[in-house]
């Protein structure tokens, strides 16, 4: 095998190991990822415990750790 044969050999895998092949995700803490899931987000869709309806977290109503979709849902309960 020619050196130049070598040499393309070695650029390919270098461009391959640096720009195509995806680096491994870092893994988080347990502890981190079930605080996310505990506290929605602003923009998250929550079930009115009430009716079943789904709303945004913003315009829920919270009351004793229960979303409501409307205060006529909240005086049901």
């Amino acid at each position: 095998m020619s050196p130049q044969w070598i040499v393309v050999i070695v650029l390919i895998a270098a461009v391959y190991f640096i720009f195509i092949k995806k680096k491994p995700a870092i893994k988080q803490n347990k502890k981190d990822s079930t605080d996310k899931k505990t506290q929605p987000q602003s923009n998250d869709m929550i079930e009115c415990a009430e009716c079943g309806i789904y709303c945004e977290v913003d315009d829920t109503i919270l009351s004793n750790n229960k979303h409501y979709c409307s205060q006529e849902c909240l005086k049901k309960a």
